[in-house]
């Protein structure tokens, strides 16, 4: 499993013209699914990022989670994270999890951040999605459950 993590002043995913999740202060969560992803893996990811120190404290030093400063998640699901580009100038997306894996995993990642009282705002899972954000820093981290 992967996620690009961006810390954002704002960001909001819209689908056919219809606003599906904003938030103000947080992190954008871009995940994507692996075929061979396993619990272990939704578990990393998922406690990566609601621990993740890159809010300024005080003294403007990233040290800070997203639970000591009230942010908000949003969620996407983005399967071209698992592109391959090793081979010419196409991505191959061989390493994706078929849809219904992949929709499973990112369901549960949201379902769990709930649980941990999160305040989680989603895309919509297949859809053509436009995203928008202000990364803030910028601070983008990628997080990668077999590293």
């Amino acid at each position: 499993m992967r996620a690009v993590i961006q810390r954002v002043s704002q960001a909001s995913v819209t689908v056919d013209g219809e606003t599906t999740g904003e938030i103000k202060n947080g992190l954008l969560v871009l995940l994507g699914v692996e075929q061979n992803d396993e619990e272990k893996d939704l578990q990393h990811v998922l406690k990566k990022t609601i621990g993740l120190r890159i809010f300024d404290d005080a003294e403007g030093k990233m040290n800070l989670a997203m639970k000591d400063v009230g942010g908000k998640l949003l969620v996407v699901s983005q399967f071209t994270l698992l592109g391959d580009t090793r081979k010419g100038n196409r991505p191959g997306f061989g390493n994706a999890a078929p849809p219904d894996q992949a929709n499973q995993m990112y369901e549960e990642f949201i379902r769990r951040a709930r649980e941990l009282g999160v305040d989680v705002q989603t895309g919509k899972f297949r859809a053509d999605m436009k995203v928008s954000l202000v990364n803030d820093g910028p601070v983008t981290i990628l997080i990668d459950s077999r590293n």
